[in-house]
């Protein structure tokens, strides 16, 4: 590797060397100060994690780097924006609960910031190896998080169910690897791709194709891989939670598509069919599962597992429109799914005591009407309610499953979506129709920042939708 050629790598993975460098400092302040040190770590990882989405955003160079393991194009840079915006809200609305959840030591925010890592080199993922050094970057990490309150008997079971089934997770991953290099003598996405063009695909290919398939279906945790979902969200602190469902989500389904469209589009007809059954069979479960619940957060462990098929509906139609509905629907999904978990962080009695039952909200309405009424956006929004941002994601990612006549995967995702109001619906008539039982206590600035922006965001998507979704389809032409 020549010197230029160093250089031009170095500086097409900048963010994600600030963020190396940033967490290995962070480390060296935390392990010399001790716990002490905990609110400045966490500051500096904020201003670490800001740092690296100014320079994706206002430095313009793109390419591949490290012998096209690596590459950053418009695709890439629009999913790292959007990941980062969602560890940093994350970790921000970490900083009022901190203390009250156990997650006042200098480890937490340098965990997070590994698992941002993690996740911004599985977006750049470009080669077969490179995807799962990233991915086990940022699992390793989201593991250690899970059960990082040790004195927490349900802490501690969640974060063991997700290693397991995690590794379970990584182990067909690689199996699935191993088969596609066996029959098509590459890593590289790129080549994949040029094999299965020149030849006809083999019964092995399909079969690695599969398996991959599979491996990554469990991080987005689409059926029927979803098993640790309801359990892990449950049982995980809520700020770890509302982590988990942010940014690894977003940065777990830009992998899904590159890897599929990149590698796999000679191949569409096989790897189309699995979409479907993925996509068909999580939005009915997250429909159908969600209705009995009386946790919150198994409420929106389930919720998630909808989305997720909801936002395969659109890569499913293996187009560009498709692609960039899918981009759109992660950034507005991850906008609802961060305000909402600020709002159950909210969730506290004045003794200091968290509840998690949609029946706490009893009453909210008038007991603290700003965030019953934020709530009560977002929860439209989720259920994709006109005019929220909601509906306009699902309506993105529906349409080119229509173009591409997937009729019957449409009418399926707007049935689900029609039994997946009832449960939304449930909570808004809980806060503004039953009596209140109680008040919560002082609600911390960030929190209220946070969830006052996402009820905001949701709200006022009409006036400022254009932009983003410009912005969404200039990064799926990264791949046509």
């Amino acid at each position: 590797m020549t010197a230029e050629i160093l250089l031009a790598s170095l500086q097409i993975s900048t963010p994600e060397l600030i963020l190396a460098i940033g967490a290995l400092a962070l480390l060296m302040i935390g392990v010399f100060s001790g716990d002490r040190s905990a609110p400045t770590v966490t500051g500096l990882a904020v201003a670490i994690m800001i740092a690296a989405g100014l320079w994706l955003v206002l430095v313009p160079v793109q390419g591949e780097a490290w012998g096209g393991a690596f590459i950053l194009d418009p695709f890439s840079r629009f999913m790292k924006v959007i990941a980062l915006v969602g560890s940093i809200t994350a970790m921000v609305m970490t900083v009022g609960n901190a203390r009250s959840e156990q997650l006042d030591r200098f480890e937490f925010p340098v965990l997070l910031l590994l698992a941002t890592l993690g996740m911004m080199l599985l977006i750049s993922a470009n080669d077969l190896i490179a995807l799962y050094l990233g991915l086990e970057l940022m699992s390793l990490a989201l593991y250690v998080v899970a059960a990082i309150n040790r004195d927490s008997l349900r802490s501690t079971e969640a974060g063991l169910k997700y290693f397991v089934l995690g590794a379970l997770s990584s182990g067909m991953l690689l199996y699935g690897m191993s088969l596609i290099y066996g029959f098509t003598g590459n890593t590289g996405l790129d080549n994949i791709a040029q094999v299965l063009t020149a030849e006809t695909r083999s019964l092995g290919v399909v079969f690695g194709l599969v398996f991959i398939l599979a491996g990554l279906a469990f991080k987005i945790s689409a059926v029927p891989f979803h098993m640790w979902t309801p359990d892990v969200y449950e049982g995980a602190p809520t700020p770890v939670t509302a982590f988990f469902a942010s940014g690894p989500k977003v940065a777990a389904m830009a992998v899904f598509v590159r890897v599929v469209t990149e590698a796999f589009m000679p191949v569409f007809a096989d790897w189309q069919q699995v979409v479907v059954f993925i996509s068909i069979a999580s939005m009915l479960l997250g429909s159908f599962a969600a209705i009995g619940q009386k946790n919150i957060k198994r409420l929106m462990a389930y919720s998630s597992i909808g989305h997720m098929g909801y936002a395969l509906v659109g890569l499913a139609s293996g187009s560009q429109s498709g692609v960039s509905g899918v981009a759109l629907y992660m950034l507005i999904y991850m906008v609802m799914t961060l305000g909402t978990f600020a709002c159950i962080m909210a969730m506290r009695r004045k003794d200091g005591g968290a509840v998690e039952n949609i029946e706490d909200l009893a009453g909210l309405s008038s007991t603290n009407p700003f965030m019953a009424l934020v709530m009560t956006a977002l929860m439209f929004s989720l259920a994709g309610i006109p005019p929220f941002a909601g509906f306009w994601a699902k309506w993105f990612v529906i349409l080119p499953a229509i173009e591409a006549k997937l009729y019957a995967l449409a009418i399926i995702g707007v049935v689900a979506s029609v039994v997946g109001a009832y449960y939304y619906l449930r909570v808004i008539k809980v806060m503004w129709f039953d009596a209140a039982t109680g008040e919560f206590g002082r609600i911390s600035g960030e929190l209220r920042l946070v969830f006052g922006l996402s009820g905001l965001f949701v709200t006022a998507y009409v006036l400022f939708g254009g932009p983003v979704g410009s912005a969404a389809e200039a990064a799926a032409k990264a791949f046509f």
